[in-house]
């Protein structure tokens, strides 16, 4: 049968079903809006890369700032294994396509910002930098694409706030690409070596599948630009791995080889279960919780930690603080989201309790921009408190800044994760 390119998504369809699959597209008034757009994307070839013309030496980039002399090696042309440039990634830094979607004027974390600076005296919130919202598509990937939309939300702040990340990712393209760019993109971080066992699970081939994906695979493809992804189990005492591997269809002869609690359900990174981690371990610090209903504020106060850390700026009422770290890709069984930040709220002897801020590629942009400009709703929306988090595994994965080199990228092609247990 003869497939064809869709102009939109970029992904290869059968050809008599071409017409059909792009009309679905434009059920969607954000793609319908963006149409145009899109095809200019479509016909306009990028610039051809160019190629220092001596390897060895790196020439100044661009995204540099012109008053410093430092030279670097230009991300955004090529990317180079010793003094071989690789080819696989300047062809596929030439032919990803932009992902289209609803920008938010003023930008959707400035609003939550200023909502959340008019609450209660007794709250202060901690918010990531800028995160550009994108959402899944009833047309499209609604049921199956909400791993991707996280990473889009990720990278959108990589780009827009570390220029380390801006000049690695994706090429150095400065943009946020779309779902078959993405794939594609993974499926060379498989190539590259990048968590060999879980690309297993896929026959190394993800591009144009429907396939859902996970934590381990937004580490494996930050960790192929050389982004210092890493990855956090939680997960309850009374979670048994062998005992629930019959309901879930697994080989109870490989349980000692899953990677990380999640993983069972998504049957991904097979690799040794790392230690259960006590409190107090390394600079995320909880207290001790005997309580099996209040289990998860482990977790909560573990995202407090991470995003209370150094490098805070105060807002001007100081009931908002905004934090340097990346936001944090947040998976459970059957669906991931991305967490743009925390809220605590004091209550009597001390105590805290939070609220996490989330972005979900289940929800409307244009419905979060609404209910944020008009102080109507967003709660719902955004803020989960620790009663809402009821299931008894969940998954982080946070970057830590800079870019790995040398020996230490190559260490992150085996994905290991901490494990907390409530």
């Amino acid at each position: 049968m003869d497939f064809s390119t869709c102009p939109i998504c970029n992904f290869s369809i059968p050809s008599p079903e071409l017409e059909r699959h792009v009309d679905e597209h434009f059920s969607d008034e954000d793609y319908a809006r963006d149409f145009e757009f899109a095809q200019q994307i479509a016909r306009t070839p990028p610039p051809p890369p160019q190629i220092a013309e001596d390897s060895s030496e790196c020439k100044p980039s661009s995204w540099d700032d012109p008053q410093n002399s430092s030279p670097r090696c230009d991300a955004r042309i090529t990317a180079c294994v010793g003094n071989t440039c690789d080819e696989k990634r300047a062809s596929l830094f030439r032919s990803q396509s932009k992902e289209s979607f609803y920008k938010v004027e003023g930008g959707l974390m400035i609003m939550l910002r200023k909502r959340l600076e008019l609450e209660s005296e007794n709250t202060i919130s901690i918010l990531s930098g800028h995160v550009d919202h994108f959402q899944s598509t009833e047309s499209w990937d609604a049921g199956w694409g909400c791993g991707w939309r996280n990473i889009q939300m990720l990278s959108s702040h990589l780009i827009a706030q570390r220029q380390e990340a801006r000049e690695v990712l994706y090429g150095g393209s400065g943009f946020v690409p779309n779902i078959g760019s993405l794939q594609r993109w993974l499926e060379l971080a498989w190539e590259e070596g990048f968590d060999t066992p879980g690309s297993d699970d896929f026959d190394q081939k993800i591009y144009g599948k429907r396939d859902w994906i996970g934590t381990t695979e937004c580490a494996a493809l930050f960790r192929s630009f050389g982004l210092r992804a890493r990855i956090v189990d939680f997960s309850s005492r009374d979670f048994e791995l062998a005992s629930s591997a019959p309901s879930l269809g697994l080989d109870t002869s490989k349980i000692s080889q899953v990677y990380g609690p999640m993983d069972i359900f998504l049957s991904k990174g097979k690799l040794d279960l790392p230690p259960t981690v006590s409190s107090g371990n390394q600079s995320y610090k909880h207290s001790s919780v005997s309580s099996k209903d209040k289990g998860h504020q482990i977790l909560t106060e573990w995202v407090w930690n991470y995003f209370s850390g150094n490098n805070v700026r105060k807002s001007s009422d100081r009931r908002v603080v905004l934090s340097e770290k990346a936001p944090l890709y947040f998976q459970h069984d059957g669906h991931s989201r991305t967490i743009v930040g925390i809220q605590a709220k004091h209550q009597k002897k001390g105590k805290q309790q939070y609220n996490l801020l989330i972005f979900d590629p289940a929800e409307k942009t244009r419905a979060l921009e609404k209910s944020l400009r008009e102080n109507v709703g967003w709660q719902q929306l955004i803020k989960r408190g620790v009663h809402t988090l009821k299931k008894p595994q969940y998954q982080l994965c946070f970057i830590d800044p800079g870019v790995a080199r040398g020996e230490e990228l190559e260490e992150l092609k085996t994905l290991h994760s901490i494990r907390h247990e409530f």
